[in-house]
Protein backbone atom coordinates (compact mmCIF):
# COMPACT_ATOMS: atom_id res chain seq x y z
CA UNK A 1 0.00 0.00 0.00
CA UNK A 2 0.88 3.47 -0.95
CA UNK A 3 -0.26 7.14 -1.56
CA UNK A 4 0.63 8.79 -4.84
CA UNK A 5 -1.19 11.92 -4.42
CA UNK A 6 -1.19 13.81 -0.64
CA UNK A 7 -3.16 17.53 -0.68
CA UNK A 8 -4.14 19.43 1.87
CA UNK A 9 -5.84 22.67 2.17
CA UNK A 10 -6.05 25.09 5.97
CA UNK A 11 -4.56 21.64 7.58
CA UNK A 12 -3.11 23.10 11.08
CA UNK A 13 0.05 25.37 9.75
CA UNK A 14 -0.34 24.38 5.82
CA UNK A 15 -2.79 26.66 3.52
CA UNK A 16 -2.21 24.41 0.87
CA UNK A 17 0.04 21.25 0.35
CA UNK A 18 0.16 19.19 -2.54
CA UNK A 19 2.84 16.20 -2.77
CA UNK A 20 3.32 13.80 -5.65
CA UNK A 21 4.80 10.79 -3.42
CA UNK A 22 6.01 7.36 -4.81
CA UNK A 23 6.86 4.01 -2.77
CA UNK A 24 9.87 3.78 -0.53
CA UNK A 25 11.12 6.48 2.21
CA UNK A 26 10.16 9.79 2.37
CA UNK A 27 11.99 12.48 4.65
CA UNK A 28 10.47 15.88 5.86
CA UNK A 29 13.27 17.85 8.08
CA UNK A 30 12.41 21.07 9.65
CA UNK A 31 12.96 22.21 13.06
CA UNK A 32 10.40 21.77 15.58
CA UNK A 33 7.33 23.48 15.63
CA UNK A 34 7.35 24.31 11.48
CA UNK A 35 4.76 22.06 10.24
CA UNK A 36 6.58 18.49 9.27
CA UNK A 37 4.50 16.41 12.01
CA UNK A 38 1.17 18.25 10.63
CA UNK A 39 1.89 16.09 7.35
CA UNK A 40 1.81 13.03 9.37
CA UNK A 41 -0.91 13.78 11.51
CA UNK A 42 -3.00 14.30 8.61
CA UNK A 43 -2.01 10.79 6.60
CA UNK A 44 -2.74 9.22 9.99
CA UNK A 45 -6.10 11.08 10.50
CA UNK A 46 -7.43 9.79 7.22
CA UNK A 47 -6.26 6.33 8.29
CA UNK A 48 -8.13 6.31 11.61
CA UNK A 49 -10.34 9.40 11.59
CA UNK A 50 -8.55 10.96 14.96
CA UNK A 51 -4.96 12.02 15.96
CA UNK A 52 -2.20 10.88 18.01
CA UNK A 53 -1.80 14.70 19.66
CA UNK A 54 -5.16 16.00 19.84
CA UNK A 55 -8.81 14.36 20.92
CA UNK A 56 -10.75 17.31 18.90
CA UNK A 57 -11.02 18.21 15.75
CA UNK A 58 -11.10 22.18 15.98
CA UNK A 59 -7.36 22.41 16.49
CA UNK A 60 -6.52 20.99 13.01
CA UNK A 61 -8.64 23.50 10.80
CA UNK A 62 -6.15 27.00 10.41
CA UNK A 63 -6.70 29.41 12.53
CA UNK A 64 -9.50 31.77 10.79
CA UNK A 65 -10.92 29.34 7.61
CA UNK A 66 -13.98 27.94 7.95
CA UNK A 67 -12.67 23.81 7.90
CA UNK A 68 -9.81 22.01 6.56
CA UNK A 69 -9.64 19.35 3.63
CA UNK A 70 -7.36 16.04 2.92
CA UNK A 71 -7.44 14.44 0.10
CA UNK A 72 -5.08 11.31 -0.60
CA UNK A 73 -4.80 9.09 -3.59
CA UNK A 74 -3.94 5.26 -1.98
CA UNK A 75 -2.94 2.54 -3.98
CA UNK A 76 -3.43 -1.18 -3.20
CA UNK A 77 -2.48 -3.98 -4.76
CA UNK A 78 -3.46 -2.54 -8.01
CA UNK A 79 -5.98 -0.23 -6.79
CA UNK A 80 -6.76 3.48 -6.69
CA UNK A 81 -9.02 5.29 -4.18
CA UNK A 82 -8.98 8.46 -3.57
CA UNK A 83 -9.98 9.48 -0.07
CA UNK A 84 -11.26 13.18 0.45
CA UNK A 85 -12.45 14.54 4.25
CA UNK A 86 -13.81 18.19 5.05
CA UNK A 87 -13.13 18.88 8.69
CA UNK A 88 -15.18 21.26 10.19
CA UNK A 89 -14.60 22.58 13.86
CA UNK A 90 -18.09 22.53 14.96
CA UNK A 91 -20.33 19.92 13.25
CA UNK A 92 -20.36 16.53 11.62
CA UNK A 93 -17.30 15.96 8.95
CA UNK A 94 -17.94 15.60 5.48
CA UNK A 95 -16.02 12.24 3.57
CA UNK A 96 -16.48 10.87 -0.37
CA UNK A 97 -14.12 8.14 -1.58
CA UNK A 98 -13.63 9.42 -5.75
CA UNK A 99 -16.50 11.25 -6.91
CA UNK A 100 -19.13 9.27 -4.45
CA UNK A 101 -20.55 10.91 -1.18
CA UNK A 102 -20.30 8.86 1.85
CA UNK A 103 -23.00 8.52 4.95
CA UNK A 104 -20.50 8.64 7.50
CA UNK A 105 -16.45 9.61 7.12
CA UNK A 106 -16.21 6.10 8.95
CA UNK A 107 -16.83 4.73 5.42
CA UNK A 108 -13.24 5.77 4.56
CA UNK A 109 -11.66 3.44 7.24
CA UNK A 110 -10.58 0.45 5.88
CA UNK A 111 -9.07 2.41 2.61
CA UNK A 112 -5.80 3.78 4.09
CA UNK A 113 -4.07 1.88 6.49
CA UNK A 114 -1.25 2.92 8.96
CA UNK A 115 0.68 2.50 11.86
CA UNK A 116 2.46 5.84 13.24
CA UNK A 117 5.36 5.62 15.87
CA UNK A 118 5.87 8.75 18.07
CA UNK A 119 7.09 10.16 21.32
CA UNK A 120 4.00 10.12 22.39
CA UNK A 121 3.72 6.07 22.49
CA UNK A 122 5.44 5.79 25.13
CA UNK A 123 2.22 7.12 27.21
CA UNK A 124 0.57 3.30 25.42
CA UNK A 125 2.68 1.86 28.21
CA UNK A 126 3.67 4.71 31.18
CA UNK A 127 -0.28 6.31 30.64
CA UNK A 128 -3.56 5.68 31.89
CA UNK A 129 -5.77 3.56 30.39
CA UNK A 130 -7.87 5.27 28.20
CA UNK A 131 -4.48 5.68 25.96
CA UNK A 132 -4.42 1.54 25.37
CA UNK A 133 -8.23 1.66 24.91
CA UNK A 134 -7.96 3.82 22.13
CA UNK A 135 -4.86 1.72 20.77
CA UNK A 136 -7.38 -1.25 21.02
CA UNK A 137 -10.13 0.27 19.28
CA UNK A 138 -8.17 2.06 16.47
CA UNK A 139 -7.05 -1.14 15.32
CA UNK A 140 -10.26 -3.24 15.66
CA UNK A 141 -11.51 -0.08 13.50
CA UNK A 142 -8.65 -0.68 11.02
CA UNK A 143 -9.18 -4.39 11.01
CA UNK A 144 -13.16 -4.45 10.87
CA UNK A 145 -14.56 -1.36 9.93
CA UNK A 146 -18.21 -1.96 10.87
CA UNK A 147 -17.14 -2.21 14.76
CA UNK A 148 -16.07 1.66 14.34
CA UNK A 149 -20.01 2.06 14.06
CA UNK A 150 -20.73 -0.53 17.15
CA UNK A 151 -17.87 1.87 19.42
CA UNK A 152 -19.27 5.71 18.40
CA UNK A 153 -22.93 4.00 19.69
CA UNK A 154 -21.73 2.60 22.74
CA UNK A 155 -20.09 5.66 23.11
CA UNK A 156 -23.38 7.52 22.81
CA UNK A 157 -25.49 5.69 25.07
CA UNK A 158 -22.64 5.99 27.77
CA UNK A 159 -23.10 9.65 27.35
CA UNK A 160 -26.67 9.51 27.92
CA UNK A 161 -26.80 7.36 30.18
CA UNK A 162 -23.92 9.63 32.27
CA UNK A 163 -26.44 12.39 31.64
CA UNK A 164 -29.24 10.94 32.78
CA UNK A 165 -27.63 9.58 36.54
CA UNK A 166 -26.17 12.68 36.37
CA UNK A 167 -29.37 15.00 35.78
CA UNK A 168 -32.13 12.53 37.03
CA UNK A 169 -30.44 11.52 40.57
CA UNK A 170 -32.46 12.84 42.98
CA UNK A 171 -36.02 11.23 41.10
CA UNK A 172 -33.75 8.01 41.29
CA UNK A 173 -32.86 8.09 44.55
CA UNK A 174 -36.79 8.09 45.25
CA UNK A 175 -37.84 4.54 43.52
CA UNK A 176 -40.09 2.90 42.14
CA UNK A 177 -42.97 3.61 44.62
CA UNK A 178 -43.00 7.20 43.42
CA UNK A 179 -43.90 8.59 39.37
CA UNK A 180 -41.03 10.09 38.23
CA UNK A 181 -38.55 7.72 40.20
CA UNK A 182 -40.50 4.87 38.16
CA UNK A 183 -40.37 7.17 35.18
CA UNK A 184 -36.58 7.41 35.59
CA UNK A 185 -35.73 4.18 36.74
CA UNK A 186 -37.71 2.67 33.26
CA UNK A 187 -35.32 5.46 31.10
CA UNK A 188 -32.40 3.72 33.27
CA UNK A 189 -33.11 0.14 32.66
CA UNK A 190 -33.54 1.09 28.79
CA UNK A 191 -29.81 2.35 28.63
CA UNK A 192 -28.39 -0.23 30.89
CA UNK A 193 -29.74 -2.57 28.66
CA UNK A 194 -28.08 -0.74 25.52
CA UNK A 195 -24.90 -0.63 27.14
CA UNK A 196 -25.03 -3.76 27.75
CA UNK A 197 -25.48 -5.32 24.33
CA UNK A 198 -23.66 -2.85 22.44
CA UNK A 199 -20.35 -3.47 25.57
CA UNK A 200 -20.25 -6.62 24.92
CA UNK A 201 -19.53 -6.00 21.82
CA UNK A 202 -16.79 -3.85 22.18
CA UNK A 203 -15.03 -6.05 24.96
CA UNK A 204 -15.74 -9.42 22.56
CA UNK A 205 -14.01 -7.52 19.74
CA UNK A 206 -10.88 -6.50 22.24
CA UNK A 207 -10.44 -10.00 23.23
CA UNK A 208 -10.73 -11.61 19.89
CA UNK A 209 -7.79 -8.76 18.94
CA UNK A 210 -5.53 -9.55 22.14
CA UNK A 211 -6.04 -13.30 21.14
CA UNK A 212 -4.25 -12.26 18.07
CA UNK A 213 -1.78 -9.33 19.15
CA UNK A 214 -0.43 -10.48 22.09
CA UNK A 215 1.72 -13.30 20.72
CA UNK A 216 3.07 -10.43 18.19
CA UNK A 217 3.67 -8.52 21.25
CA UNK A 218 5.47 -11.23 22.94
CA UNK A 219 7.65 -11.65 19.82
CA UNK A 220 8.20 -7.82 18.93
CA UNK A 221 9.61 -7.26 22.41
CA UNK A 222 12.18 -10.06 22.55
CA UNK A 223 13.04 -9.40 18.94
CA UNK A 224 13.92 -5.89 20.29
CA UNK A 225 15.11 -6.30 23.83
CA UNK A 226 16.15 -10.27 24.07
CA UNK A 227 18.02 -9.37 27.27
CA UNK A 228 15.21 -8.20 29.05
CA UNK A 229 11.92 -10.40 30.39
CA UNK A 230 9.25 -11.38 28.42
CA UNK A 231 6.34 -9.32 27.52
CA UNK A 232 2.92 -10.28 28.19
CA UNK A 233 -0.04 -9.11 27.70
CA UNK A 234 -3.54 -9.49 29.58
CA UNK A 235 -7.33 -7.88 29.66
CA UNK A 236 -8.74 -6.19 32.76
CA UNK A 237 -12.36 -6.15 32.56
CA UNK A 238 -15.24 -4.60 34.93
CA UNK A 239 -17.20 -7.72 34.72
CA UNK A 240 -14.06 -10.08 34.23
CA UNK A 241 -15.30 -12.11 38.07
CA UNK A 242 -18.77 -11.96 36.80
CA UNK A 243 -17.72 -13.59 33.54
CA UNK A 244 -15.41 -16.17 35.17
CA UNK A 245 -18.25 -17.27 37.29
CA UNK A 246 -20.45 -17.61 34.13
CA UNK A 247 -18.42 -19.59 32.44
CA UNK A 248 -18.50 -23.43 32.30
CA UNK A 249 -15.66 -25.99 31.85
CA UNK A 250 -14.06 -25.23 28.02
CA UNK A 251 -16.31 -22.99 27.85
CA UNK A 252 -15.41 -20.08 25.66
CA UNK A 253 -16.61 -15.76 26.43
CA UNK A 254 -18.91 -15.01 23.74
CA UNK A 255 -20.77 -11.67 23.32
CA UNK A 256 -23.98 -13.29 24.94
CA UNK A 257 -21.93 -14.34 28.01
CA UNK A 258 -20.18 -11.15 28.24
CA UNK A 259 -23.84 -8.95 27.82
CA UNK A 260 -25.58 -11.06 30.70
CA UNK A 261 -22.41 -10.02 32.63
CA UNK A 262 -22.66 -6.62 32.35
CA UNK A 263 -26.32 -6.29 32.97
CA UNK A 264 -25.60 -7.90 36.25
CA UNK A 265 -23.09 -6.09 37.10
CA UNK A 266 -24.78 -2.96 35.99
CA UNK A 267 -27.79 -4.23 38.57
CA UNK A 268 -25.12 -4.51 41.13
CA UNK A 269 -23.76 -1.24 41.11
CA UNK A 270 -27.06 0.56 40.66
CA UNK A 271 -27.16 2.09 43.36
CA UNK A 272 -23.18 3.33 43.63
CA UNK A 273 -23.83 4.36 40.22
CA UNK A 274 -27.07 6.91 41.18
CA UNK A 275 -24.70 7.85 43.92
CA UNK A 276 -22.03 9.32 42.09
CA UNK A 277 -23.52 10.43 39.16
CA UNK A 278 -21.34 7.92 36.89
CA UNK A 279 -21.21 4.57 34.84
CA UNK A 280 -18.95 2.44 36.54
CA UNK A 281 -19.12 -0.85 34.93
CA UNK A 282 -18.63 -1.30 31.06
CA UNK A 283 -15.87 -1.53 28.59
CA UNK A 284 -14.90 2.28 29.06
CA UNK A 285 -13.05 1.13 32.19
CA UNK A 286 -11.24 -1.92 31.11
CA UNK A 287 -7.47 -1.64 30.25
CA UNK A 288 -5.07 -3.79 28.53
CA UNK A 289 -2.30 -4.73 31.30
CA UNK A 290 0.90 -4.96 29.55
CA UNK A 291 3.53 -6.61 32.27
CA UNK A 292 7.48 -7.67 31.96
CA UNK A 293 8.16 -11.20 33.81
CA UNK A 294 6.13 -11.04 37.46
CA UNK A 295 5.49 -7.35 37.48
CA UNK A 296 3.06 -4.38 35.61
CA UNK A 297 5.28 -2.37 32.93
CA UNK A 298 3.58 0.38 34.04
CA UNK A 299 5.55 1.88 37.12
CA UNK A 300 8.48 -0.69 36.97
CA UNK A 301 9.85 -0.83 33.91
CA UNK A 302 12.98 1.23 32.77
CA UNK A 303 12.93 3.82 30.44
CA UNK A 304 14.26 1.35 27.84
CA UNK A 305 12.41 -1.67 28.45
CA UNK A 306 9.25 1.39 28.58
CA UNK A 307 10.67 2.37 24.84
CA UNK A 308 11.46 -1.19 23.86
CA UNK A 309 7.20 -2.59 24.54
CA UNK A 310 5.92 0.86 23.22
CA UNK A 311 8.19 -0.05 20.21
CA UNK A 312 7.04 -3.48 20.01
CA UNK A 313 3.12 -2.59 20.35
CA UNK A 314 3.28 -0.88 17.32
CA UNK A 315 5.72 -3.64 15.24
CA UNK A 316 3.17 -5.79 16.44
CA UNK A 317 0.07 -3.23 14.87
CA UNK A 318 2.04 -3.35 11.78
CA UNK A 319 2.16 -6.71 11.65
CA UNK A 320 -1.21 -7.60 11.90
CA UNK A 321 -2.32 -5.04 9.87
CA UNK A 322 -0.05 -6.60 7.26
CA UNK A 323 -1.43 -10.06 8.13
CA UNK A 324 -4.98 -9.10 7.12
CA UNK A 325 -4.75 -6.70 4.82
CA UNK A 326 -1.99 -8.72 2.34
CA UNK A 327 0.11 -5.55 1.91
CA UNK A 328 1.51 -3.58 4.37
CA UNK A 329 0.10 -0.48 5.93
CA UNK A 330 2.22 2.96 5.61
CA UNK A 331 4.63 3.09 7.95
CA UNK A 332 4.74 6.59 9.44
CA UNK A 333 7.78 7.53 11.67
CA UNK A 334 7.29 10.92 14.08
CA UNK A 335 10.58 12.26 15.07
CA UNK A 336 10.97 9.16 16.97
CA UNK A 337 14.91 8.53 16.48
CA UNK A 338 15.70 11.68 18.68
CA UNK A 339 14.58 9.55 21.09
CA UNK A 340 16.39 6.21 20.69
CA UNK A 341 19.18 4.45 21.57
CA UNK A 342 21.82 3.56 18.44
CA UNK A 343 20.38 -0.14 18.61
CA UNK A 344 16.41 0.89 18.70
CA UNK A 345 17.64 2.91 15.73
CA UNK A 346 18.53 0.14 13.71
CA UNK A 347 15.86 -2.16 14.85
CA UNK A 348 12.80 0.60 13.23
CA UNK A 349 15.94 1.05 9.95
CA UNK A 350 15.58 -2.36 9.07
CA UNK A 351 11.98 -2.69 9.24
CA UNK A 352 11.69 0.31 7.01
CA UNK A 353 13.89 -0.66 4.71
CA UNK A 354 11.37 -3.60 4.27
CA UNK A 355 8.31 -1.29 3.83
CA UNK A 356 6.68 -0.73 0.76
CA UNK A 357 6.41 3.32 1.68
CA UNK A 358 7.59 4.96 5.04
CA UNK A 359 7.03 8.60 6.06
CA UNK A 360 9.77 10.10 8.43
CA UNK A 361 9.91 13.70 10.27
CA UNK A 362 12.98 14.35 12.18
CA UNK A 363 14.31 18.55 13.31
CA UNK A 364 18.07 17.73 12.26
CA UNK A 365 19.78 15.72 10.10
CA UNK A 366 22.01 14.42 13.46
CA UNK A 367 18.68 12.93 14.98
CA UNK A 368 18.79 10.48 12.04
CA UNK A 369 20.54 6.95 12.09
CA UNK A 370 23.43 6.86 9.39
CA UNK A 371 22.21 4.01 7.80
CA UNK A 372 19.07 5.15 6.55
CA UNK A 373 20.91 7.64 3.90
CA UNK A 374 20.86 4.90 1.10
CA UNK A 375 16.82 3.97 1.83
CA UNK A 376 15.62 7.64 1.49
CA UNK A 377 14.16 8.21 -2.24
CA UNK A 378 12.99 11.94 -1.28
CA UNK A 379 13.78 14.76 1.42
CA UNK A 380 11.81 17.72 1.76
CA UNK A 381 12.76 20.59 3.97
CA UNK A 382 9.85 22.04 5.57
CA UNK A 383 10.45 26.01 6.76
CA UNK A 384 7.60 28.32 7.96
CA UNK A 385 6.68 32.30 6.44
CA UNK A 386 5.01 34.66 8.55
CA UNK A 387 1.86 36.30 7.20
CA UNK A 388 -0.72 38.69 7.81
CA UNK A 389 -2.59 35.46 8.14
CA UNK A 390 0.27 33.87 10.75
CA UNK A 391 3.02 32.00 10.14
CA UNK A 392 2.09 29.16 7.61
CA UNK A 393 4.32 26.25 6.63
CA UNK A 394 6.26 25.70 3.17
CA UNK A 395 7.95 23.20 1.76
CA UNK A 396 10.46 22.57 -0.90
CA UNK A 397 12.50 19.33 -2.13
CA UNK A 398 15.66 18.91 -0.58
CA UNK A 399 17.69 19.91 -3.98
CA UNK A 400 15.86 23.17 -4.47
CA UNK A 401 16.11 24.18 -0.69
CA UNK A 402 18.57 27.74 -0.36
Amino acid sequence: MHIRQLDLRDFRSWPELSLDLRPGVTLFVGRNGFGKTNIIEAIGYLAHLSSHRIAQDAPLVRTGQPNARLSATTVNQGRELTSHLLIKPQGANLAQINRTRLKSPRELLGVTHSVLFAPEDLALVRGEPAERRKFMDNLIAARTPRLAGVKAEYDRVLRQRGALLKSAGADLRRGYEDADGASALATLDVWDAELARLGAQVTAARLELLDDLGPLITRSYHAIAPESRPAATRYRSTVEKQVNEMLGDDEAITSEILEAALLSELGAHRHKEIERGTSLVGPHRDDLLLDLGDQPAKGFASHGETWSLALSLRLAEFELLKQNAGSDPLLLLDDVFAELDARRREKLVQLAAGVEQVFITAAVDEDLPVNLAGEVIERYNVVTDDTDEGRVSRISRAKEAQ
